[in-house]
């Protein structure tokens, strides 16, 4: 492998463009500035939704009205859910670790369409400026939840139009990033990248891409579609115009469980490449983690109907989508059995990465078996809508691509910010992180199984002691929150000076000088017949 480093010192944080300041930021085509404003602007939302969330906790702290009646508690949870979906878990880890890492990790100087990539940032602060200003003009915060069901979509009294709106800007957002990361990879790699010897993490935003650019313009439709029959009273979904309201069910789940991987994946690349560099061994199955990969992006299109059991539809329709949710946690498991492979037997190097990704898996998988009890149809009649759904969405979505976020976010601090965090704090965060998480959300998997139904402001005395340990759980995340963000700020402007490659990791990003230089690489690297990103030989 021939690499030559660029100089230190002329790095993306103190490049002078053609702006200066702050519009040096905001008018940045340079993938890893838009990769911080993401990172920034993510990290402010996700501060946002863990307050409304925090409020909800406290509302069912006990029965009846704690801190807010039943109205506020349904615009909070819509909130919630519009924020920690649409701004912060969907485009997550590709917008952020996609634009920070994707191109030096194929040995490119940017992205194929750096104007572009600048321009989906945009659409992006333009689709979270929309929702807040249904939040704080008009007729009243949407109360509809994330998923905006009709009818009550258009139905509802509530300031819906420009939240629906800025959802569709920031689907747009969404496309634009998978259409850049496709064609990145395909047309940008250096000489010698094969597709054999991508990175795990790059093979995740590939599948993911695929996604974004295929599953979200239906989404994009359906919310427009939602939009006319608001404003004309276009009889689509409307039964009392001749509409279905179970086909916005449809065409919504056919986009949002695809989502549901757009989140994950890029989880799963981030967690393959840190534990075979913290296991310092050869990733086990690179080729079946790829196949694995990509299964799961192409069956995730299929399998959208579990949503839907109790909605009404042929029993016929029911077995085949219960048989493909069975299915696609096939790949899922491969996975996991490959992380757990590689660990065997290495030279494990235990830092605060190597926590996070350990409790990925863990959480991964107690999310990924619930996830077969509501795909078995006898118990997901029983337990839908309930406090159970609520478990194992979180499991999934909070506890596999936020723990997978805050270990990327771990893994490739040095590289970022050229600069260590303080580790015995890194270590304390992430515990208490991890048990507040259990301590809030385990907790609901008994509650549904009780029978209590989710997004009640609420619920009968019988459910008062579950509720209680879910809402300490949350106070002891949001403790473990603040430990880990106020240490990687505070180290990200006087950590100590981070070597080049402090992890001893392969892949080609650990090569240039931390931060990155402007154009990543002063020369081309090429990749030999022996080099690629798992050879620890």
């Amino acid at each position: 492998m021939h690499t030559t480093n660029a100089v230190n010192g002329a790095n993306y944080l103190t490049y002078q463009g053609k702006y200066k300041g702050l519009l040096g930021w905001i008018f940045s085509t340079d993938h890893k500035r838009i990769g911080l404003l993401y990172l920034y602007s993510i990290a402010t939302m996700f501060a946002t939704g863990v307050l409304l969330g925090l409020a909800m906790k406290f509302e069912l702290l006990a029965p009846g009205k704690t801190i807010m009646d039943a109205q506020t508690y349904n615009a909070t949870f819509t909130v919630h859910g519009v924020i920690m979906i649409f701004m912060v878990v969907v485009p997550g880890l590709p917008a952020v670790f996609g634009n920070l890492m994707l191109p030096i990790m194929i040995g490119a100087k940017d992205v194929a369409f750096p104007k572009l990539n600048l321009l989906s940032w945009w659409l992006y602060v333009t689709g979270v400026v929309l929702v807040l200003c249904a939040l704080l003009f008009g007729s009243g915060t949407p109360d509809t939840g994330w998923t905006f069901y009709a009818p009550y979509s258009f139905k509802s009294g509530t300031n819906l139009l420009p939240a629906i709106f800025g959802a569709f800007v920031l689907g747009f957002s969404s496309i634009l990033t998978g259409l850049n990361f496709l064609v990145t990879i395909h047309r940008l790699r250096c000489p010698g990248m094969k597709w054999s010897k991508l990175p795990l993490f790059v093979w995740t935003l590939y599948g993911t891409a695929w996604i974004q650019l295929l599953a979200t313009p239906v989404v994009g439709i359906t919310l427009v579609l939602v939009a006319l029959e608001r404003v004309f009273g276009v009889g689509i979904f409307d039964p009392a115009l001749g509409g279905d309201p179970v086909l916005y069910q449809h065409l919504f789940w056919i986009y949002s469980h695809p989502a549901v991987y757009i989140m994950i994946l890029p989880a799963m690349g981030a967690i393959s490449e840190i534990i075979p560099t913290f296991s310092q061994k050869h990733i086990f199955g690179y080729k079946a983690i790829i196949a694995s990969t990509m299964a799961i992006a192409f069956v995730g299109y299929l399998v959208w109907g579990h949503h839907m059991f109790t909605a009404g539809m042929s029993g016929t329709a029911q077995y085949y989508f219960s048989l493909l949710t069975f299915i696609v946690a096939i790949p899922s498991a491969i996975k996991v059995f490959n992380w757990i492979s590689t660990m065997y037997k290495g030279s494990i190097n235990i830092q605060t990465p190597f926590y996070w990704a350990v409790s990925f898996i863990f959480v991964f998988m107690v999310g990924g078996l619930s996830g077969l009890v509501l795909g078995a149809l006898a118990t997901d009649i029983y337990v839908h809508d309930t406090a159970f759904v609520v478990a194992h969405f979180h499991y999934i979505v909070f506890g596999g691509t936020g723990f997978a976020f805050f270990a990327a976010m771990h893994y490739w601090f040095p590289k970022i910010f050229g600069r260590m965090y303080d580790k015995a704090w890194a270590n304390i965060g992430w515990l208490v992180f991890f048990i507040g998480f259990l301590a809030l959300y385990s907790p609901m998997f008994y509650l549904g199984m009780m029978g209590m139904p989710r997004r009640y402001y609420d619920y009968l005395e019988e459910f008062h002691g579950g509720n209680i340990l879910s809402t300490l759980g949350s106070w002891v995340l949001v403790t473990g929150f603040i430990i880990i963000v106020v240490n990687l700020v505070r180290s990200a402007r006087k950590g100590a000076p981070a070597e080049v490659n402090p992890w001893h990791s392969k892949t080609l990003e650990w090569t240039v000088p931390s931060p990155p230089p402007v154009l990543n690489f002063d020369k081309e690297p090429v990749l030999g017949e022996k080099d690629g990103p798992y050879n620890y030989e």
